[in-house]
């Protein structure tokens, strides 16, 4: 009982140190409050700010923008290394692995910063163009795709693939028809976290964004530094509403696992 009981309050003070600041950050959104803990009545009037800034809304939209233009880039080329990969040989398999696992496991400040130098000093890429950004958002979030995807490739019967062009289907219609299906579970994995990457990054993207440009995370960190309360306070509710929709989408997408799983019967019960 006393092992129980420590278990279940362990587990809520670990519940409590990662959502109760979120919980207070959301609550203090809706008040017209200037500062965390200052008494203030119910307002809405952060939500008004958020959505009738031109700024905050360009930058919103050109975050969005960007993680979705990213996102189906590495998505692409972290499904085509993945299958590469997996239809090589084992130490070439294992080779890119290892290379996979190094962006991975490196800071992102050195991919930000090693990106900058490769494109704008040592190929001249101007950086007041997209490149240097999308190029540093694509490396980060490929490799993560590619770790998606690869459980989802080893656990694929080969035997269907290989059925498929024995009965006279080209590579890429054995590809298109067969391989694609059974790993795309992976892919929508891979394209929704690196969205989730591309959204949350500040140092690739304080690296090599154009001078005009902001992204919701170097915007954050530049209006913490300046006087605007206005702008401070709108940031709560653009907070609140991020934290919610992640909510939501998890929401929907564990229903809609469970709602895919097989039933077991068990006797005359299903399960």
């Amino acid at each position: 009982m006393i092992k129980k009981t420590s278990r279940t309050v362990f587990l809520l003070i670990v519940l409590a140190f990662l959502y109760a600041p979120i919980l207070i950050l959301a609550f203090y959104s809706f008040t017209s409050a200037e500062n965390i803990g200052a008494a203030a009545g119910f307002s809405l009037e952060n939500y008004v700010t958020l959505f009738t800034t031109e700024e905050l809304t360009d930058m919103i939209i050109g975050t969005v923008l960007l993680a979705l233009f990213a996102a189906a880039i590495a998505t692409v080329l972290g499904t085509l290394g993945a299958l590469g990969s997996f239809y090589s040989g084992k130490k070439m398999r294992s080779f890119m692995g290892t290379l996979n696992q190094i962006p991975v496991v490196n800071a992102d400040v050195v991919t930000g910063f090693s990106i900058c130098i490769l494109l704008v000093v040592v190929l001249g890429v101007s950086k007041d163009t997209y490149i240097p950004l999308i190029a540093g958002h694509v490396a980060l979030c490929a490799p993560f795709v590619y770790l998606s995807v690869m459980p989802k490739l080893k656990q694929m019967d080969p035997s269907i693939y290989e059925a498929a062009l024995d009965l006279g289907a080209t590579p890429r219609t054995a590809l298109k028809k067969i391989i694609i299906p059974q790993i795309l579970s992976g892919i929508v994995s891979g394209f929704v976290l690196s969205v989730t990457l591309s959204l949350d990054d500040y140092f690739i993207a304080t690296y090599t964004k154009p001078a005009a440009f902001d992204t919701i995370s170097t915007y954050v960190v530049n209006a913490t530094k300046g006087s605007q309360t206005e702008i401070k306070t709108a940031l709560w509710a653009l907070s609140t509403l991020i934290f919610v929709i992640v909510i939501v989408a998890v929401v929907l997408m564990n229903t809609n696992v469970k709602s895919k799983l097989p039933h077991i019967k068990r006797g005359d019960e299903r399960i």
